[in-house]
This record gives structure tokens, C-alpha cells and sequence, in this order.
């Protein structure tokens, strides 16, 4: 991949809900969205993020942009048939 890999997410909360996103630093977003303000997503607020669930590396920030709507159209069903056995990526 190039200089920049950029990549799709999909964080479950406390209360099992699905956030699906895309960064160049995975690690680095999940521990913003558990910190909370600014940087983290307004979608933790209610809901602290639990653990990352899924990573997929993408070529640039394009083709994650396009996984990332892709994915945010599937069904819950079908996003959990994704996420590994383990469920927790990080």
C-alpha cells in the first residue's frame, strides 16, 4: 500500500450497537472514541465504545470511503457475520 494506508472499522458499544469508520490509524481512533470529546464520534456519547471489532485495509481513502457505505448499508445480521470469533481486533 501506499505512504498513507487508510482503513475501515467497525467499533461495538457497551450496548452491542455497530459504529462503522475509516482512519489512517486504527489504534489511535478506537482510543479517541473511548476518550470521548472532541476527537471521539458524537455516537459514543450515549454508548461507550466496548471494543473494535473488525479492521479491513483499503488501498486509499476512496476505496474506504466506499467500504465504509457499503458496509454501513448491511443488515446488523450480516455486519456480525463479518467480525472474527475473537471480536476484539484491538
Amino acid at each position: 500500500m501506499g505512504a498513507k494506508s487508510w482503513w475501515v472499522y467497525m467499533v461495538q458499544t457497551q450496548g452491542g450497537r455497530l459504529y462503522t469508520g475509516i482512519t489512517t490509524d486504527p489504534a489511535r481512533r478506537f482510543k479517541e472514541h473511548c476518550e470521548g470529546g472532541r476527537l471521539g464520534a458524537k455516537f459514543f456519547r450515549t454508548d461507550p465504545a466496548l471494543s473494535m471489532v473488525f479492521v479491513e485495509a483499503q488501498l486509499d481513502r476512496s476505496a474506504a470511503s466506499k467500504r465504509e457505505f457499503a458496509l454501513k448499508k448491511l443488515t446488523r445480521k450480516q455486519k456480525m457475520e463479518l467480525i472474527p470469533v475473537d471480536s476484539t481486533v484491538l
